[in-house]
């Protein structure tokens, strides 16, 4: 029986490393001790992607490089938390001032069958003008997903009857990253974070 427990707590502690690692979104995932709206920390967020903008460009994460990046992961039907994550850092843009000059805000679609790059440039212009706003196909948007530990995942939706519509929406994690110019994790903001808070760390970037 002791021997059956042990293998048993193995087990389950491996579990909970695979979980801390790969969803972000989970109660489990600690970026830092306590982290906190701005926390900063080592950690393996951001990597090789390659989507299109709202235009068709192709877009990989070396375009990113040599200017700091606020990456946000969402989707156009998404009724509540992405466009108030939107306006916030559109809002924490506008404060900072010279400062917001030296970032690149993007907005990485989970939902690429539903958000072409025309659904997209529809939906993104309604906040900051220099915003860049990615999709792909559904492979390509796994990888992004991977490399930003970011979990996405559909959930149908269904009527007053409990039965499914048809139709869904898609769960997923909602951390704004800021990334160095060479593309590497500097710190997370939660959906607590005020623009305040966000404009006061961009100002803290170095020139």
């Amino acid at each position: 029986m002791p021997k059956r427990i042990a293998v048993a707590l193995i087990m389950l502690s491996s579990m909970v490393l695979v979980l801390a690692l790969y969803l972000p979104g989970s109660p489990l995932q600690q970026f830092t001790n306590g982290a906190t709206p701005g926390a900063t920390g080592t950690v393996a967020i951001g990597g090789p992607f390659t989507l299109v903008d709202s235009t068709g460009k192709t877009v990989t994460d070396a375009d990113l490089k040599g200017r700091y990046s606020l990456v946000f992961f969402g989707f156009t039907r998404c009724p509540d938390i992405c466009p108030l994550e939107l306006q916030l850092v559109t809002q924490a843009l506008e404060l900072a001032g010279p400062a917001a000059d030296k970032v690149q805000p993007v907005f990485i679609s989970v939902d690429p069958e539903r958000d072409t790059p025309e659904v997209l440039g529809a939906y993104i212009a309604n906040f900051h003008p220099r915003f860049m706003a990615l999709t792909g196909t559904v492979d390509q948007t796994r990888v992004a997903t991977q490399s930003y530990r970011v979990y996405a995942a559909k959930a149908p939706l269904k009527d007053a009857e409990g039965k499914d519509t048809g139709d869904y929406t898609v769960s997923h994690t909602g951390y704004l990253y800021l990334m160095d110019r060479d593309g590497r994790y500097l710190a997370h903001f939660q959906k607590e974070a005020t623009a305040e808070e966000i404009a006061r760390r961009l100002a803290q970037l170095a020139p």
